[in-house]
């Protein structure tokens, strides 16, 4: 490898290794939060959503989706939430040819969706009309809101959720790591992960925490 190439791979996974650290966090009003506050704020939400056996449901388009997808397996298969992400191919096209795009997740959303579950958004310009629609539609029957964006500062998305992660990056590829990674974090954080080198607490098949 060369000195140049060899300079720029370190460049990239050093920027990629600051974007948590550099994440912001605000609430609904606007407020500034510390991300640890953000962080303890999501995992008591995540508690009593499991302990309410409430449900999680995850939305996002193209990597955000891909993001979303297995963001529900993993919250469901290791974390025993009821989560879900509403990515199947014959739902979005009949919603989209029938009722337009921006409505996909609004309406399974005001279906499925109920007081006290949890939406996670995601949108790495935080501008999707869809996801936008799909925040209104949760908020409606009650559902509090986490949002993830990037991109511009100024993006709605950034102010719809009861708490909102902002990566401050304009390229895809590193906002969308960077919310896999805030994602990621949440499950493995209420599963038990601790710096002192604990484990997750994995769930068995009966659904229970070991």
């Amino acid at each position: 490898m060369s000195q140049t190439m060899r300079g720029q791979v370190e460049a990239y996974f050093a920027t990629l290794g600051e974007l948590g650290a550099r994440t912001l966090a605000t609430n609904q009003k606007g407020e500034s939060v510390t991300l640890d506050a953000a962080m303890t704020w999501g995992l008591d939400t995540l508690q009593r959503v499991r302990r309410d056996r409430r449900r999680v449901f995850f939305i996002g388009n193209g990597g955000s989706a891909g993001i979303a997808s297995h963001m529900a397996t993993d919250w469901m298969k290791t974390g025993g939430f009821s989560a879900l992400a509403f990515n199947d191919g014959a739902m979005l096209t009949c919603l989209s040819n029938d009722l337009g795009y921006d409505n996909v997740f609004a309406v399974p959303l005001a279906h499925h969706a109920g007081n006290n579950d949890l939406l996670i958004a995601i949108s790495s310009s935080g501008r999707s009309a869809n996801i936008l629609a799909g925040v209104r539609a949760a908020r409606s029957v009650g559902a509090q809101i986490i949002t993830l964006s990037g991109f511009g500062a100024d993006n709605p998305l950034r102010t719809q959720g009861e708490m909102n992660f902002y990566v401050p990056n304009s390229r895809y590829g590193f906002v969308e790591i960077a919310h896999l990674t805030i994602c990621h974090s949440l499950l493995d954080l209420a599963m038990g992960w601790r710096a002192n080198g604990d484990e997750p607490r994995y769930v068995t098949q009966a659904g229970m925490a070991p």
